[in-house]
């Protein structure tokens, strides 16, 4: 892949500009600037952006940490003005990207229901944030009766994450906030069916790999983990998580939205001794890989999530979207 393609030229262009801004806080001309980002990275595309020219890589690499910033400042203030609501999860509406959040909630409890028979009753989120908005979709929507720990080495922002559902008479009893660096956390681990763990948490290859290595190291054998990833385009917005990389875990499936919902969902089991063993005679499932095809989006995801027991159909879909 050369460094002159159209789509590459228009993101350095934008990086330049958002680059030199003397603050990523939110204003008309900030949002503006990473609204246009976004709009370009988000159609379907069959870059890879792991093979750009060094310098690319270079620009990728810092635009994902002043996403991150950008993200982290639109967060903490619109948590600020949610926090000043007597209740403020009616107004949840507020926050511009609540519907994504919506969508990517709905999309990982549905890929998580094939693949775990488990009644769950503790879970667990890792990089929350100032507005956990993930847990309190999965809390509220999808898990009525499951307990949410929540981590964030960030202690404003699990204040500000705990102002807004302490009103609440349900969950104030089941989301609980840490302030800790989940490399700090041991053998609570091993209390979670599932964990989360947020995009942004490991901000490039190396440090996301030191995070997912201590959790296969302390979660419980055949627990799942939940993991955002990127596609295509989307990944000059958030860090990729390549599967290959996942030792210590079972790689059950990989879904691709191609819709406005950006973070690619990974979902992976922790191995036990018995997969061991089945590993070492090489004896393994692939994981399934999903691409809707341009007709497909999250909202249907519920419609045809039991597409990701049928391999073959899976595979399809990829192939038709790349090939398209």
């Amino acid at each position: 892949m050369v460094c002159q393609d159209p789509l590459v030229e228009r993101v350095c262009e934008l990086y330049e500009k958002i680059s030199s801004l003397e603050s990523l806080k939110p204003s008309k001309h900030v949002n503006t600037l990473f609204t246009q980002l976004v709009l370009t990275c988000i159609p379907p595309n069959s870059i890879d952006v792991t093979k750009l020219c060094h310098k690319v890589q270079e620009i990728r690499s810092k635009l994902i940490f002043l996403c991150g910033e950008a993200e982290g400042h639109l967060e903490s203030h619109y948590s600020a003005i949610l926090g000043s609501y007597e209740n403020p999860l009616d107004h949840l509406y507020l926050f511009p990207y609540f519907t994504n959040y919506l969508k990517l909630a709905h999309l990982e409890f549905s890929i998580l229901a094939q693949f775990s028979s488990v009644e769950l009753t503790r879970v667990a989120f890792v990089g929350s944030g100032p507005l956990p908005l993930t847990s309190i979709v999965l809390a509220k929507n999808h898990m009525p009766a499951v307990l949410f720990d929540n981590y964030d080495i960030d202690l404003s922002a699990n204040l500000n994450a705990r102002k807004l559902v302490s009103p609440d008479p349900d969950l104030s009893k089941r989301m609980f906030f840490h302030n800790s660096d989940i490399m700090d956390v041991t053998t609570r681990l091993k209390d979670y069916q599932v964990i989360f763990l947020a995009a942004l948490v490991g901000m490039d290859r190396e440090a996301k790999l030191k995070v997912i290595d201590h959790l296969s190291k302390y979660m419980e054998n055949g627990a799942i983990l939940m993991l955002r990833s990127a596609h295509g385009a989307r990944g000059f917005l958030y860090p990729i998580v390549d599967p290959l990389d996942l030792t210590g875990f079972e790689v059950l499936s990989v879904f691709h939205p191609m819709d406005e919902v950006i973070n690619s969902v990974i979902i992976v089991r922790k191995l036990t001794v018995c997969d061991h063993l089945r590993q070492q005679q090489g004896i393994s499932s692939p994981p399934l890989i999903m691409m809707p095809n341009k007709c497909c989006t999250t909202d249907d995801i519920h419609q045809n999530i039991n597409l990701l027991s049928h391999g073959d159909m899976v595979e399809k879909l990829a192939i038709e979207e790349q090939s398209s």
